[in-house]
This record gives structure tokens, C-alpha cells and sequence, in this order.
């Protein structure tokens, strides 16, 4: 039964070690795509004295910075568990991604207020010597992060067409954290290209630098909401968030299911990484059972769990006696759960 246990664990690793390598390779084309950029629109935007493109290049070097925390969360998340971590590193990936939400908060949004505020304050309008080179440099980096994203849409494709769920579906389902980054980093490195864009072209045609200003401003507000949301996601998953409602309630008519299980009181599950969750269940047993027959039908039951949920690697099964309020309780948890997966499919339609 062991051996059976290892080898599904040991599969279960070899595919999670396959998904790791190809995002490795969707963040490490990410960071070279985002460092060209970044010094790009760097020189141009002091040439051109373009708040805007500033604006944008302390947007790349934050993603820049954050693919490089994506790298580590990829590494140190496939530590092996030890004394004092006994659940593994999973939950580092969460961290890193933190830090990069930090960081586009921090280095992206804030810096791009400070352009647009300082640009509004001025007054005046500001030479337009190298606006033209400016534009170009938006363009060629509108074509490199656009690429960058590309690459990691096709990921999540194969993410949702292996899982059975649309994209969107996918990414609300609990997509790798590092994939889930770099694609909002992308997606927003080509909106905040496009408004940077817009604002030097009104600069240009009105001579007003008010225009670009706004666009500062609109891109650091487009920063901070993107920090915010992936700072949200991770933080949820540090402190400690169940399976999605769809898997709670197969796994509960699974437990229901079990001939030896009179009543399902307690079910509660973790996210503990990418590849580990932990199921902790409390059940009442029907009458007649001995000890030996017990240890049998947990036995049995935690490894067909893991057979039919592989990601579930750490199962607890508590066997009490079920008192009436339990009941009620469970009945009650039952319905609030069943209510959760209809509006999940209500949502998806």
C-alpha cells in the first residue's frame, strides 16, 4: 500500500517538476524581455524628458525585480520537508509572489504618481525633442511584453485544456502563483505601453504635457490595483485557504459514500502548496466495527482519496462519536457548501 502511496507521490512530483521547468522558462523570458525594455524606455524618457516613459520604465525594472523573486519562489518551494517544516516549503511560492505585488506596488505605482504629479505641477509644457524615438521605443517594447504574454497564455492553456476548465476558469481555480504574476505583469506592461503611448502622442499634437501626466497617473493607478489584487490572492494563501468549493463537495460524496461512514461532521481542507493539500476530516463510524476494522477502513479510505485526488497528500481522519447538534451542524455545512459550487457554476456560465 506504501509502495502504491510513493509511486503516485513520485508521479505526482516528476509533473510538478515538468510544470516548474516551463514556468521557468515563461519568467526567464519575461525577465530578459523586461530588462531590454526597461533600459530602453529608461534612456529614452530622458531624452525625451517624457514623464510617461519614465513612468513605464520604473514599471519594467519592478517586473523586472519581481521575475527574479518568481525564480527564487520556484527554487526554494521545492524543498523537502523537515523537522521544523514538516508540511514542506510549498507555501514559499505564495511569499515570493507577495513580494512581487510589494514590489509593483512599491517601485511601479508610487513611482508613477510621483511622475505624473511632478509633470502636473509643472505647469508648462516641456520640449519635444526625442518623442519620436520614444514612440518607437513603446512600440518595440508593446512587441516584447506582448510576446512575454503570449508565452505564459499559452501556458495557462495547457493548464485549463489538462484540467478541463476554460482560461478563465483556470485562473480562478488557483493557477501557479508565479504563471498567475507574469501574466498580470505582461497584461498590464501592454495596457500601461498603450496609455504611455497615448499620452506622449497628446503631448505631441497639443504641446500640453497634461496629457501625459494623466497617463502617469492612470498607469500607476492600473499598478497599484494589479499589486493589490496579487497581493490579496497570496496573502490568502499564507494565511491558510480551503480547496475550491467544486473539490470540497467531491471529496465530502466521497466520504459520504463510504458504507462504513454513518456521518460526515467536519470536513476541512488547506492549500499547503502547489502540489500538497491537506484534508482533515471528522466522521462517525457505523456501529459494529472493532478496532482492527477501523484502522482498515481509514486505511482503505486515505488511499483512494489520494488515488482519485493526488494533490491531497496529507489526510487526517478523526473517528468520533457524533452527537445531535454535530448533525444539525453537518447538515447545516452541507447545504452552505453545495450553495458555494452553484454559484461557482452560476459565475462560469
Amino acid at each position: 500500500m506504501s509502495t502504491l502511496r510513493d509511486k503516485r507521490r513520485e508521479k505526482l512530483a516528476d509533473s510538478r517538476r515538468s510544470e516548474d521547468k516551463k514556468t521557468r522558462m515563461t519568467v526567464l523570458v519575461a525577465l530578459a524581455a523586461n530588462l531590454v525594455i526597461a533600459l530602453a524606455k529608461a534612456l529614452g524618457g530622458l531624452f525625451a524628458g517624457s514623464p510617461a516613459l519614465l513612468s513605464e520604465a520604473a514599471h519594467s525594472v519592478a517586473d523586472s525585480m519581481n521575475e527574479i523573486f518568481l525564480l527564487a519562489s520556484l527554487r526554494r518551494s521545492r524543498k523537502a520537508p523537515d523537522a521544523e517544516h514538516p508540511f514542506g516549503y510549498g507555501k514559499e511560492r505564495f511569499f515570493w509572489s507577495l513580494l512581487a505585488a510589494v514590489g509593483i506596488f512599491v517601485m511601479g505605482g508610487c513611482f508613477s504618481f510621483y511622475q505624473g504629479i511632478s509633470a502636473m505641477s509643472s505647469g508648462s509644457s516641456e520640449s519635444l525633442d526625442g518623442y519620436v524615438a520614444g514612440l518607437v521605443v513603446l512600440g518595440i517594447a508593446l512587441l516584447a511584453e506582448g510576446t512575454s504574454l503570449l508565452k505564459a497564455l499559452h501556458q495557462l492553456r495547457g493548464h485549463a485544456r489538462r484540467n478541463g476548465r476554460g482560461m478563465i476558469a483556470q485562473l480562478r481555480a488557483g493557477t501557479d502563483p508565479a504563471l498567475r504574476t507574469v501574466l498580470a505583469e505582461d497584461g498590464t506592461a501592454c495596457l500601461g505601453v498603450l496609455v504611455a503611448a497615448a499620452g506622449m502622442g497628446l503631448h505631441m499634437a497639443t504641446g500640453d504635457i497634461v496629457y501625459e501626466a494623466w497617463a502617469s497617473l492612470l498607469i500607476g493607478v492600473l499598478l497599484v490595483y494589479v499589486a493589490y489584487r496579487l497581493g490579496r490572492e497570496n496573502r490568502d494563501q499564507l494565511i491558510g485557504v480551503a480547496l475550491d468549493p467544486v473539490l470540497r463537495q467531491e471529496i465530502h460524496t466521497f466520504l459520504d459514500e463510504q458504507p462504513e461512514i454513518d456521518t460526515v461532521t467536519t470536513l476541512l481542507t488547506m492549500r499547503l502548496g502547489m502540489d500538497s493539500t491537506l484534508v482533515a476530516a471528522r466522521v462517525d463510524l457505523i456501529g459494529g466495527l472493532d478496532s482492527e476494522e477501523v484502522e482498515e477502513v481509514s486505511e482503505r479510505i486515505k488511499n483512494a482519496m489520494e488515488g482519485a485526488w493526488p494533490m491531497v497528500d496529507q489526510i487526517f481522519l478523526d473517528i468520533t462519536e457524533a452527537t445531535v447538534e454535530d448533525r444539525r451542524r453537518a447538515r447545516r455545512e452541507r447545504r452552505e457548501l453545495d450553495a458555494a459550487v452553484e454559484a461557482v457554476a452560476d459565475n462560469s456560465g
